[in-house]
């Protein structure tokens, strides 16, 4: 058997190894170390090719590849994704010789058809040409089941098709405190966008229980290859569409959604936050211990190999390794 095929583990926190069955929810066993490039710049297009550069992801040549930003509205960045840090993605993915370019979201509470006409999307796909899916209008064969054990959503979620089988995937987030019980939306949250509507009643109602790990329970359904996320501006309070904005002129990138989210709550830290962010440990936010739990990534400030690309960076990189270790 192989170590990276288990169960889910159940609400006591015991966990049943054994081979999963089609439709079941996995997650790969957490490295035992994994780099976070840390990039200081306002440059988008800079930013998304050192991250490139620094990770060295897997090779998305021959594959096709699916992006998934953050579009839950049209706000200007950090509300949405910047159309420069989506633009410069899709550049690079084709120019890595990927077979194919689609980017695919559900919006909410906005409809995403409005949400993309609204950000120029249509016209970037159209120029760079890449394929839109929109997961608002996906029917039933869309979508795909999971039910894992241990789950706190009351009859398990659906995951588009497209991203649960994906070749290749690209999850690129923004980095922002959320107001609405979330706490923070980075990349393990992006995953609530890769869901039906339907299910928003749900989540939003265990918003005093148990939303966190529901968000982070998402993620057992997909698993990106390589995760960019956005911190030219950054909401320090608020979010998601709106907030109180703050500059930190960073980009930070990995493959461990776990990882990525933790150097970015370091960043809100060293910035100065809420009282959620800042006086919470890092890896005791409800969303970073569930799938740390779960094995979607690592499970504590040691594992996380920070890296940087010039001395501006090193320097910074320095203050965020300092505020993980604390917590």
């Amino acid at each position: 058997m192989k170590r990276r095929d288990f169960f889910v583990q159940s609400l006591a926190g015991a966990a049943a190894h054994g081979a999963l069955k089609p439709g079941e929810a996995r997650a790969a066993a957490a490295p035992p170390k994994t780099t976070v490039a840390l990039v200081k710049t306002t440059d988008r297009a800079f930013g998304v090719k050192e991250v490139l550069r620094l990770v060295g992801p897997p090779s998305p040549k021959g594959k096709a590849v699916v992006i998934k930003p953050n579009f839950n509205t049209q706000d200007p960045p950090p509300g949405s994704t910047h159309n420069d840090t989506l633009r410069q993605i899709v550049m690079e993915m084709k120019g890595l010789g990927a077979k194919s370019v689609a980017v695919g979201e559900r919006s909410g509470p906005p409809q995403t058809k409005k949400v993309m006409e609204d950000k120029g999307i249509p016209a970037l796909a159209q120029e760079l040409g890449f394929e839109i899916e929109n997961f608002e209008d996906l029917g039933p064969d869309g979508w795909k089941h999971f039910n894992p054990p241990g789950s706190h959503w009351q009859n398990g979620f659906d995951i588009p098709k497209l991203m649960a089988d994906a070749e290749y995937l690209v999850s690129t987030c923004c980095l922002k405190t959320h107001g609405f019980g979330g706490v923070f939306t980075m990349s393990l949250k992006l995953s609530v966008g890769a869901t039906p509507k339907s299910l928003m009643r749900e989540l939003h109602g265990a918003r005093t229980t148990h939303m966190r790990r529901m968000i982070a329970e998402l993620n057992l359904g997909y698993t990106p290859q390589l995760i960019v996320m956005d911190g030219v501006e950054v909401f320090t309070d608020g979010g998601p569409g709106t907030g109180k904005k703050a500059e930190a002129g960073v980009f930070v990138g990995g493959t461990d959604r776990v990882a990525v989210d933790a150097v970015g709550l370091a960043v809100l830290k060293h910035l100065g936050s809420n009282d959620a962010i800042m006086n919470t440990r890092i890896f005791a936010q409800e969303q970073i211990q569930r799938a740390a739990e779960l094995g979607i990534g690592v499970d504590g400030p040691d594992k996380i190999e920070l890296v940087a690309s010039d001395a501006a960076g090193r320097e910074y990189a320095d203050k965020i390794r300092a505020i993980l270790k604390q917590g």
